[in-house]
């Protein structure tokens, strides 16, 4: 849907069909596909090996997504660099396929078997130490594999040494001392928990304890943080009014705090909350987590990060 959708909003088709409000006319389930697009840019490329800057300490395979890989491609490109440059060889198979979490979200389990399989097959072939998620409902379902292909005879026992292997960025980081320098970064910054982050995978404090190493960022809670913005892997597209309720709940949670830059770690949570936080008219940009360290280490400046 990449090309069709570049081009809805290249053309300025996008501009006149909301600015009509003719999104009026569309089924309630269309009208929420089209407020959640990411405003789309050119894909940035993920070299299939990314050398370790200095010493290599470790080789990580590099999970890149199917949303995150097409629409929000600058993430996994954060991810890379922020990794090497903490002296990680980061491999990203480009045969890997889609590693079937949104086909577990929505109970296609054959399916999703058969991706599993293949994505097992990918990484065993790229010989890494660790498999690094970037995307938590991704992370979820890999650190699941051993459940889904639990009855698989070929599979089994490689599903579970696979998913001991799994782990989210933030969770890498955390257990290495780190090497590359952080810049300041003037910023308040509110943290949301993704629910496949924080309650599936039971990662928290790590993506804090890194934000908070960031000079002169400032660090708020969002109030409610274990209460889900409503995106919930396909929830979002298949439930659009409950989860409009809860997006919307959490923007107005997210409006007292004046935040520069609302953070989290997953790809669904950044679009729902951002469509959340257009409804009221607020700017607040929604970033990866790892967008907010690649910055700090890369020495970018405020205005780059809100673009």
């Amino acid at each position: 849907m990449r090309l069709p959708l570049l081009v809805y909003q290249k053309s300025g088709l996008q501009a006149v069909v909301r600015g009509l409000g003719l999104l009026k006319l569309l089924p309630k389930k269309m009208q929420t596909m089209e407020a959640l697009l990411p405003k789309l840019g050119p894909r940035e490329a993920i070299a299939e090996v990314t050398p370790a800057v200095g010493t290599k300490r470790r080789r990580v395979g590099l999970v890149l997504g199917c949303v995150q890989r097409e629409f929000l491609s600058q993430v996994n490109a954060a991810t890379a660099r922020v990794l090497a440059a903490e002296g990680c060889e980061v491999v990203a198979p480009g045969e890997q396929p889609c590693c079937g979490a949104l086909l577990v979200h929505a109970g296609e389990e054959a399916a999703a078997v058969a991706l599993a399989k293949r994505t097992i097959d990918a990484f065993e072939r790229a010989n890494v130490e660790t498999v690094v998620t970037n995307a938590a409902g991704c992370g979820s379902n890999v650190k699941e594999y051993g459940h889904l292909l639990r009855d698989e005879p070929e599979y089994a026992e490689r599903a579970r040494a696979f998913a001991a292997k799994c782990k989210d960025v933030t969770e890498v980081l955390a257990e290495m001392e780190p090497r590359a320098k952080r810049s300041g970064l003037k910023l308040r910054v509110a943290f949301h928990d993704a629910c496949h982050l924080q309650h599936a995978q039971g990662v928290r404090s790590q993506p804090r304890s890194l934000l908070s190493k960031i000079p002169w960022l400032e660090l708020v809670e969002i109030p409610e943080a274990a209460i889900c913005c409503g995106s919930a892997g396909i929830f979002n597209l298949v439930q659009p009014d409950a989860a409009n309720a809860l997006g919307d709940r959490k923007a107005g949670l997210i409006e007292p705090l004046k935040a520069d830059v609302v953070a989290t770690g997953n790809p669904g949570c950044i679009l729902q909350m951002q469509a959340a936080l257009a409804r009221r008219g607020q700017k607040t940009p929604v970033l990866h987590t790892i967008q907010l360290l690649d910055a700090s280490i890369r020495g970018e400046s405020i205005e780059f990060l809100k673009r």
